[in-house]
């Protein structure tokens, strides 16, 4: 038989191990330096580390079906996406503002092309709001797929379940990339050239097989095929879009000639 006792938060009576009202531990005691350390600390710690590891390498090795997981409600294991997609995008952001602050003292500030006016009115833009461009790619990719992937019926938000994990691994390529990047100083053109292929050749392989994983049930291997090529066309007329957009909003709808070196 359980015994009941009352949950120091909210007052109601529990008879488990958690409050049924709140969510509590009802084996609540005196915080001890020895419990603060070993418990609280290193325990959270670890549970947070885990929650996050589990969440990569779902992203990475089944991003579509741990999404569909996530949507069927086997949620206790993940960290949450977003979360994870805004801290990537900030690494990406800091990695390459230091790569950049390397190269003016490796490379001869003589070598590099300047930009016009536009350019650096386009280069001032972007990294001014560099996370919430990062991050619109995630509805960019829900409403495309809500579009061509109807059979599986999820509504829009569980679309952006599937687009947040989706891009949680192209973030996570992308903090790879930037950190082989860092060997440019030694082997320069090399890896330069190396990476300026791979990098968006993996992101490309990686986005087909997630949402291949995601979608193959529904779909055969040819329709699936043309909804995918759609897809990717669909977020290049996007970018076009946006790219086009941006420069008109820069230069006052005047647009004329852009000299831009990053």
């Amino acid at each position: 038989m359980s015994h009941s006792t009352l949950c120091l938060n909210c007052n109601h009576l529990a008879s488990d191990k958690f409050c049924s009202h709140c969510g509590q531990k009802t084996d609540t005691h005196r915080i001890t330096l020895k419990h603060f350390l070993f418990h609280d600390i290193l325990h959270g710690i670890w549970h947070f580390e885990k929650g996050i590891l589990f969440t990569v390498k779902e992203a990475l090795v089944r991003p579509g079906k741990a999404a569909l997981d996530y949507i069927a409600g086997k949620r206790i294991r993940y960290y949450n996406v977003f979360y994870l997609v805004l801290i990537l995008i900030g690494l990406t952001l800091f990695m390459s503002h230091y790569h950049d602050s390397l190269s003016e003292v490796y490379i001869a500030s003589e070598t590099k092309a300047e930009n016009n006016a536009t350019g650096n009115k386009i280069a001032s833009f972007m990294s001014s709001y560099a996370k919430v461009i990062l991050f619109s790619f995630i509805p960019l990719f829900a409403c495309n797929s809500l579009m061509l992937f109807r059979r599986k019926k999820l509504n829009i938000s569980e679309h952006f379940i599937v687009a947040g994990m989706v891009f949680l691994g192209v973030m996570l390529i992308t903090v790879f990339g930037q950190a082989l990047s860092f060997l440019d100083f030694t082997y320069l053109d090399v890896v330069s050239v190396f990476l300026d292929f791979m990098t968006p050749v993996a992101i490309l392989a990686y986005t087909v097989y997630s949402y291949f994983s995601a979608f193959r049930s529904d779909y055969p291997v040819w329709s699936f095929g043309w909804r995918m090529v759609l897809f990717i066309v669909l977020i290049g007329i996007e970018l076009i879009i946006f790219f086009v957009l941006l420069v008109g909003f820069v230069t006052h709808w005047k647009y004329g000639s852009i000299s831009y070196h990053g």
